[in-house]
């Protein structure tokens, strides 16, 4: 894979330019607590027949854990095979990265080695360190690896980031896109201000992984001015640990959000409408009412509920859901079968797992 997003096939180029869904995906494991290569895979197969346009592994919803078990590298190889084999459309693979500059270095290695196109990079592991220490760790691991940058929430290991941090990062030439998630509305202006004065909106794609916010992300038009006129940015896509469950609706949500952007429409009020569904699912998976402490058992037990997964069980066996998530995930299921695409699984499911 190449260091240097410019080396990408045109088409891989232009899918993380004009928007995408990229389910950020979970870890298989079995009752043991051991890796499942078969249902990793399978779950890979699942994302890219319900159309997503690529698939984020090692990332938050994969356990950071992953890299304690001894499981990074094995784990990237296995979606990295899937997606190769599975696919005949371009799909953009992302890793992520995390840990200060030797680790990332070498996860960065290892992305590459394993063939992914980008890296979506943690900053968690700075969270006493000023922004110039920060922008340079980024620069360093810029040459290794086009970097998709991320605004994590402070809720799960995310720092608050300036506006002066955002423009220094967008004006690294190998931040190809910026996974916007610190499910906070100033915060996310901060990004799209950063990138505006970094000059930099045509060649950085605008990722939401806000969860809580996801269809108007998708559908706002954004004008930040500069120099006293206004630069049109619109967040093409999502790169969402909620798009990991119910995924072909996430797919053909995201692409009615691209549709009416594209059409210059105004207010639709039906879209508009499923923003506060597509929350309360979140909320409920994600466990926002728990501070999000059964967010990846969440996640896990949904996809357990459609056979994709055998259990909902984490690395860590004290990480399990909240009291009465499960009663909530059954009323969400109840609620809304139009995101619901568990008949899609069963009937490929077996296909999945052969």
């Amino acid at each position: 894979m190449t260091k240097h997003w410019s080396d990408w096939p045109q088409e891989v180029i232009s899918l993380c330019r004009n928007g995408t869904a990229i389910p950020a995906a979970p870890l298989a494991l079995n009752s043991s607590l051991e890796f499942d290569p078969v249902r990793q895979r399978a779950l890979a197969r699942y994302y890219l027949d319900a159309g997503a346009g690529g698939i984020a592994i090692g990332v938050h919803t994969t356990q950071f854990e992953i890299r304690e078990a001894g499981l990074y590298r094995p784990v990237l190889e296995q979606v990295s095979s899937a997606a190769d084999t599975w696919s005949d459309r371009p799909v953009i693979k992302v890793a992520g990265i995390v840990g200060r500059t030797q680790q990332a270095n070498r996860e960065a290695d290892i992305a590459q080695a394993t063939g992914y196109h980008a890296g979506l990079l943690s900053l968690s592991s700075f969270k006493n360190a000023g922004e110039a220490e920060i922008i340079s760790h980024c620069r360093m691991i810029a040459k290794s690896i086009p970097l998709i940058g991320f605004y994590l929430q402070p809720a799960v290991g995310g720092i608050r980031l300036s506006t002066d941090f955002w423009m220094k990062f967008a004006g690294i030439d190998n931040v190809v896109a910026i996974k916007i998630a610190p499910f906070n509305r100033y915060q996310t202006l901060d990004v799209l201000r950063g990138v505006v004065a970094a000059e930099a909106e045509e060649r950085i794609s605008l990722y939401t992984g806000n969860d809580d916010n996801i269809i108007s992300d998708l559908i706002t038009p954004y004008n930040i001015m500069r120099r006293g006129d206004p630069v049109r940015l619109h967040i093409a896509g999502g790169l969402l640990g909620h798009w990991s469950v119910w995924t072909k609706s996430a797919v053909e949500l995201h692409r009615r959000c691209l549709n009416f952007v594209s059409s210059g429409g105004t207010a639709d009020m039906e879209l508009l409408g499923l923003s506060g569904q597509v929350l309360d699912c979140n909320a409920v998976f994600f466990d926002a009412a728990n501070d999000f402490k059964g967010c990846i058992p969440g996640i896990h037990e949904v996809l357990r509920r459609q056979g994709l997964l055998e259990g909902n069980w984490c690395l860590d066996p004290n990480e399990v859901m909240s009291p009465g998530q499960a009663e909530e995930i059954d009323r969400v299921f109840r609620e809304y079968p139009q995101f619901d695409d568990t008949e899609f699984v069963r009937e490929h499911l077996h296909h999945w797992l052969s």
